[in-house]
């Protein structure tokens, strides 16, 4: 992947509308708090976490892959999509396997499972290009995609360092600006990897 960080945030910007009160950037905005507020509302439970986790990513993952394909505005029921496009199932087997093979490595260090969860955090995306794949594929093919790339998503993570301080002074309220610019930057770094090929019409699916 030759597309420098700089590039790849800006990307970003341009897809949220330019500059923090567009009107992607505050849907998208609300998109992620719906996200959490529902994770929060079932987090005491333990179970509903686990078992919303999954389709509530592949929602927001939905979201910001088609704005990082060209579609002019969010969507907030794209959110849902992880509910009825994703596969329930499919989706609950991919985020359980993949946080316990995470725990797994992490079990022998920290830095083996930080090293796997860059490792397979492609898998929700091609869980979103590929319905026909199981978790298994989607594990694998982010594997695949990630060799010699994990260093590279970790430092577009670290380059975000900066605007989670600048938000946090802000009484923290600025960090819900910088979390959706973070995903948007997360889905362009997949469009690179993937060659930003559209699979397939999701909207004619």
């Amino acid at each position: 992947m030759n597309v420098s960080r700089p590039e790849l945030r800006a990307r970003a910007r341009e897809k949220l509308g330019g500059n923090i009160f567009a009107s992607n950037w505050l849907m998208a905005l609300v998109a992620g708090l719906l996200v959490s507020l529902i994770m929060s509302a079932v987090s005491f439970t333990g179970i509903g976490e686990l078992i919303l986790i999954s389709p509530l990513s592949f929602g927001l993952a939905a979201v910001f892959l088609s704005l990082a394909r060209g579609k002019e505005a969010v969507d907030l029921g794209d959110l849902l999509k992880g509910f009825t496009d994703g596969g329930f199932v499919r989706l609950l087997l991919l985020g359980l396997l993949q946080n316990l093979f995470i725990i797994l490595w992490s079990l022998l260090f920290v830095i083996p499972g930080i090293v796997k969860s860059y490792s397979y955090s492609q898998s929700i995306y091609l869980s979103y290009d590929h319905p026909d794949w199981d978790w298994k594929q989607c594990i694998d093919e982010s594997r695949r995609i990630m060799n010699g790339n994990k260093m590279k998503l970790f430092v577009l993570d670290l380059s975000f360092i900066g605007w989670y301080i600048v938000g946090a002074l802000a009484c923290g309220i600025g960090t819900l600006w910088v979390v959706p610019y973070h995903e948007a930057a997360h889905a362009e770094f997949y469009q690179e990897l993937t060659g930003g090929v559209v699979i397939e019409d999701k909207e004619a699916a």
